[in-house]
């Protein structure tokens, strides 16, 4: 017959206790968030602003260089500007493509595990 004044808890039902603790924790905790997720975006968003200011830049660049050379003043530093902005356009564009492609590949690699396990 077990001594009820022992200060000493059993350890059996302790253990037991443990085990439904660490099951309903499990059921409990939200899913762990992936960084690398939101790191790639924000490296994605990134390279689209520098992909739109070089081509702004380059453009600017270009015109600018002609215009000295040619001494058409504005004309040509205006016309490779909207170029430049067309080009940054152009790979920015590209570049939100392709991020998209490899979301879409993403979900469905995770959709495919999912399926597995059930």
């Amino acid at each position: 017959m077990p001594d009820h004044r022992s200060d000493e808890p059993d350890p059996e039902r302790l253990a037991a206790l443990e085990k439904k603790l660490a099951a309903v924790r499990k059921t409990q905790e939200p899913p762990p968030q992936r960084a690398d997720h939101h790191l790639s975006q924000a490296n994605m968003a990134w390279r689209m602003v520098i992909e739109m200011v070089s081509g702004l830049g380059i453009g600017f660049g270009i015109g600018y260089g002609l215009d000295v050379l040619l001494g058409t003043m504005p004309w040509m530093m205006v016309l490779f500007t909207l170029l430049g902005l067309a080009a940054g356009v152009k790979v920015m564009l590209r570049s939100a493509k392709e991020m998209n492609e490899e979301r879409a590949a993403e979900m469905a690699d995770e959709e495919e595990d999912d399926r597995g396990k059930s």
